[in-house]
This record gives C-alpha cells, sequence and structure tokens, in this order.
C-alpha cells in the first residue's frame, strides 16, 4: 500500500501542482480512506517529501544513463532538454513555487539535490567538453556551473516567465543554446548545428 500512495501521490502532485491537490483527492484516486493514508505518511509534509525523494532519483538515474550513453558533452544536454521537454508534458511548472512556499523542509532536499548533484553532473559535463574539444578550454568550469543551474531554475520563476504568457520548454531551449554557443569552440558550434537538424528530422 506504501509504494501505491506514494507512486499515486508523485503523479498527481507532478500533474496538477501540489497546492491543489487534497489528501482527499489523494485517497479518492486510490480507492481507500485518509485514514489508510495517515497510517502511512503523517501528514501532506511527509507525502510531498517522499514524492520529491522519487522525483531525485528518477531524475538521478536518467541524467547518470545520458552521461554514459552520449556521444560527447553537447550530446549529453540535447538528451537532458529531450527528457525535459517530455518532463514539461505532464508536470505543473509551478509545482516549484508550491514547494517553496508551502513545503519548506521538501523544498530543502530539492535544493541541496540540485546544488550537489546537478552541480557535480555540469562541472562534470564541462571538463569533459574541453576535453573533446567542443568547448573553449579557457572558461571557468567553476562559474559557469552555477550559471547553468541559476539560468535553468530562472525558467520557474513566475514573474519572470508568468505560466499563463510563457512556454517554458521553449525557454528552456533558448537559454541552453545560447549556454552552449557561448561555450563552444568552431568544433562544438559545427556539433551543436549537427544535434539540432536531428531534432528537426526526428519531429
Amino acid at each position: 500500500m506504501e509504494d501505491r500512495i506514494i507512486i499515486k501521490a508523485h503523479e498527481l502532485f507532478m500533474r496538477y501542482g501540489i497546492r491543489s491537490i487534497s489528501m482527499d483527492e489523494i485517497a479518492a484516486q486510490l480507492g481507500v480512506s485518509k485514514k489508510t493514508i495517515y497510517n502511512t505518511y503523517a501528514d501532506k509534509d511527509a507525502l510531498v517529501e517522499a514524492a520529491v525523494d522519487i522525483e531525485i532519483r528518477n531524475n538521478e538515474t536518467e541524467c547518470i544513463k545520458h552521461s554514459e550513453e552520449c556521444e560527447n558533452a553537447i550530446h549529453e544536454i540535447f538528451l537532458a532538454m529531450d527528457m525535459v521537454h517530455e518532463m514539461m508534458k505532464s508536470m505543473d511548472p509551478a509545482i516549484l513555487y508550491d514547494l517553496r512556499k508551502y513545503h519548506p523542509t521538501a523544498f530543502k532536499k530539492f535544493t541541496d539535490h540540485k546544488n550537489k548533484f546537478f552541480f557535480e553532473l555540469i562541472k562534470d559535463n564541462l571538463a569533459r567538453g574541453i576535453k573533446e574539444e567542443l568547448y573553449r578550454p579557457e572558461i571557468n568550469i567553476e562559474i559557469m556551473s552555477k550559471f547553468r543551474i541559476g539560468s535553468m531554475f530562472l525558467v520557474f520563476d513566475t514573474e519572470i516567465f508568468p505560466y499563463n504568457k510563457t512556454n517554458i520548454t521553449d525557454v528552456l531551449w533558448e537559454i541552453t543554446e545560447n549556454f552552449l554557443y557561448g561555450l563552444s569552440t568552431s568544433k562544438g558550434v559545427k556539433t551543436i548545428l549537427k544535434y539540432k537538424q536531428q531534432r528537426i528530422k526526428n519531429k
């Protein structure tokens, strides 16, 4: 039952946001009583934390897979962006706002993940790109890794990019392309164009 509860809660939170999904709604979707949920999770905060754990594990698994299977550093970023594109099809962009405002413990867990796992992942990508002569050797890996993290999550700032006026995937691609072109050598630019052409053909 514990697995059923958290899998359904994670699905609903991702699709509709956290604040809009009540414990009653989760219980109704599962066909169980709220008491059954509270026997496993003390409150909604505990359920949200468990859902964040699932998202973190899924994200880490996919990112590690991309880093192992990619052809090069630029290909790794294209694979990651394709993953984000698929994720955004079934994700309410307000979820991070909900986490930050209503579930600070879960939000800290997500922030720690972002600032540790993502930071190391990006640093590794930049070092690999330099070694492959796709990225300029003089770039400051530490600074650019922090910049990349900040720019990736900037799209979830509703004051800058209101959800009702913004296609988040388009914004992410625009930011990512500019990031890549800024890093790249002439060899890297050719590689970006190659993967862009492949994406157009596969649409």
